[in-house]
């Protein structure tokens, strides 16, 4: 075991990694709402669409925080929701379902993302980085408040017109 592998070495991996994933998600979030039949949806996606520049923007600040460069680290795990979400669009594109379909593949997205970012905020605790935990955690409460809102947009419209 290398023993120069250690939390340090593994917060910037993750955060590398968190960075690769919303750059790819700025990148599919204007096809999801170009897809969205609701206008609810659409606009959720539109709206967080805006906030992922925003936490794009802190990730860098928190690289630059640590003296380190801004990079990603290719993520499979957000590649393989984001395919996810590229085959909801391509099967039901017409269908009652792509809505619905739609909001679970974003769900899987934010699900991902508040993992990553609560693991990440702890992390930043651990290792005595007060001001990197409070950008973190700003985020964090970003995806939470997008979760909730995918939720409402489910349950109040888009998961009975796909029954319907």
């Amino acid at each position: 075991m290398p023993a120069d592998k250690d939390l340090n070495e593994l917060f910037l991996d993750t955060l590398k990694d968190i960075y690769y994933a919303e750059k790819q998600i700025l990148k599919t979030l204007p096809k999801m709402a170009k897809a969205a039949q609701s206008d609810k949806l659409q606009a959720a996606f539109l709206k967080h669409q805006d906030e992922t520049e925003g936490q794009i923007e802190r990730l860098e600040q928190i690289f630059e925080m640590l003296g380190k460069p801004a990079r990603g680290k290719k993520c499979d795990a957000i590649e393989g929701i984001i395919d996810e979400g590229k085959e909801i669009m391509d099967e039901y594109k017409g269908t009652q379902a792509l809505d619905a379909g739609l909001l679970a593949a974003a769900q899987a997205v934010e699900h991902y993302e508040m993992s990553r970012y609560g693991t990440l905020k702890a992390w930043a605790l651990k290792l005595n980085l007060p001001k990197v935990a409070k950008l973190l955690d700003q985020t964090l409460n970003e995806e939470r408040k997008t979760d909730e809102t995918l939720t409402k947009i489910a349950e109040t419209a888009v998961n009975y017109e796909a029954a319907a």
